[in-house]
């Protein structure tokens, strides 16, 4: 990335639109550096949720009078931007879900129960959240299909030579995040899709922590699913797609049964209806779909270039001021990083040290992240993380970097 991009970039006037940073806590100044487990929302964001229940709450798709025909054109206008935002083929290819979990457990459970054997092979990687691996040993367990894991080496990247060995014609399924929430490893995803290609498996990407930071060409990309959630990339929490490509998901059985999802139900049968509306049953998250639309249009607006090189500054900034600090040890040291830093410092709890940087106001996230493996990977329980968003400033770094020396000059 250009990191003279960051020269576009008004980061005051960018907090001012983030009205939950301007208060105190414990009597400090918010920093706010938690933003790989959900990033704060602008006020254009929230506005549009307030908008949409003061002026246009209605149920969608089915109404003809002037309140449900605004909401369904607001909800599907999301769609196509999304559409847009990661350059799928059809706007049919987007699913609209609660977010990634329910974007995973939709695949595993639909095309998955479909298609998987006794005897074929899915594939993970040890960098995986939990939400990336337990759905995927529910199903194999079922199917009584085998799991395999892509080892990680010491400084948190995907071993590609092992993976490759792993593959084979008995691979069906291959499921890796796009980058790590614990780590921030960028994985080489395009080679890991091209990869599971070859042997024939299809290929799903969890792209949580991708969405707010890293170009997303799911066609380029070639992958044949691809997970986001909204409240990763300044958008509501409960809400986030699917894509899928078109013929795979008019060849998988629905998710759930409901409304919305059916063109014609007798007692005898029923008929489901066409994408995407067959993987959308019941009354969906209306207004945060929507309001998603204003997170999207914040990015596209900022730009993700713009927005990963001041990220890029900020987390080197933060690893080298960290690194000169006695007893601290960062974890994972990837090439390739979104700005997350996780770290511990030797002989205290990591949930101590985020008590005692709560007191001065700065929110980190402290323990296994959802990654319990990769944690047991390094011998550790857990980690003290810090991750940023484009709001985020160098001062804030300092503030870690004091509270964190406070700590192992108090503690040691």
């Amino acid at each position: 990335m250009n990191t003279a991009a960051t020269t576009r970039l008004d980061i005051e006037k960018i907090r001012a639109q983030f009205p939950v940073l301007n208060q105190l806590v414990n009597g400090k100044p918010l920093v706010y550096l938690d933003n790989a487990a959900t990033n704060q929302k602008p006020k254009r964001v929230i506005d549009a949720l307030t908008s949409y229940y003061e002026k246009d709450n209605a149920n969608i798709h089915r109404g003809i009078h002037t309140l449900a025909e605004r909401a369904t054109k607001a909800y599907e206008q999301t769609r196509h931007a999304m559409q847009q935002f990661i350059h799928a083929k059809h706007v049919e290819e987007i699913i609209f879900t609660r977010g990634v979990t329910e974007s995973i457990n939709l695949v595993t459970a639909s095309y998955g129960r479909a298609f998987l054997k006794a005897g074929d092979e899915v594939i993970i990687s040890g960098l995986e959240h939990h939400s990336n691996i337990v759905p995927w040993q529910m199903i194999c367990e079922e199917k009584k299909a085998i799991l395999k894991v892509i080892p990680v080496t010491d400084i948190g990247e995907i071993d590609l030579e092992a993976y490759y060995k792993l593959l084979s014609a008995k691979t069906k399924i291959v499921a890796v995040n796009h980058a790590s929430n614990s780590l921030g490893t960028i994985n080489p995803i395009k080679e890991i899709i091209d990869a599971a290609h070859n042997v024939g498996a299809v290929i799903l990407i969890d792209g949580a922590q991708a969405s707010a930071h890293l170009p997303i060409d799911v066609q380029e990309l070639d992958c044949d699913f691809y997970c986001i959630s909204s409240h990763k990339m300044y958008g509501p929490t409960g809400t986030g797609i699917l894509y899928g490509k078109k013929d795979l998901l008019e060849k998988m059985p629905p998710y759930m049964g409901g409304g919305e999802m059916i063109k014609e139900v007798t007692f005898a049968k029923t008929t489901y209806n066409d994408l995407p509306y067959k993987f959308e049953a019941g009354t969906p998250n209306i207004a945060d779909v929507v309001a998603l639309n204003e997170a999207i249009q914040f990015i596209n607006e900022l730009g993700k270039e713009n927005i990963a090189a001041h990220e890029n500054e900020l987390l080197s900034y933060t690893v080298k001021k960290l690194s000169a600090i006695p007893h601290v040890k960062l974890v994972g040291t990837a090439k390739e990083k979104v700005s997350v830093q996780s770290f511990i410092i030797e002989g205290i709890h990591h949930f101590d040290i985020g008590q005692m940087l709560d007191t001065r106001g700065i929110a980190v996230r402290t323990g296994h992240h959802c990654t319990q493996p990769l944690m047991d990977h390094f011998g550790i329980e857990g980690t003290v993380r810090a991750s940023f968003s484009v709001y985020n400033t160098k001062d804030e770094v300092d503030q870690l970097v004091e509270g964190v020396e406070r700590i192992v000059n108090f503690m040691k």
